[in-house]
């Protein structure tokens, strides 16, 4: 199987999952229901969701206020796109 296309879908997937989770997330706070842990919600932005947690932030007002988001969210966009970039040097 090709890499690339294996890593292509393993971004797609994440970013997608963790658009979704911000947005249940917002649903349960505004329902004051029981919430996904921030350090889940971070996680995933780090895995490979950056830029999907971040268009979930924006997309739901959520977590936008809190510095561990605005600042945290970008920086591992950051630290998706140095990955990304190094395993198409490196390895792919």
């Amino acid at each position: 199987m090709d890499l690339k296309l294996v890593l292509f879908a393993w971004l797609v997937f994440i970013n997608l999952f963790a658009i979704a989770l911000y947005g249940i997330d917002k649903r349960r706070a505004i329902k004051d229901k029981w919430r996904i842990s921030e350090a889940t919600l971070l996680l995933v932005a780090l895995i490979g969701g950056g830029c999907g947690a971040l268009a979930g932030m924006k997309m739901f007002c959520h977590k936008t206020q809190k510095a561990k988001f605005f600042v945290g969210v970008p920086v591992c966009i950051v630290l998706n796109v140095v990955a990304v970039v190094a395993l198409f040097i490196y390895v792919l």
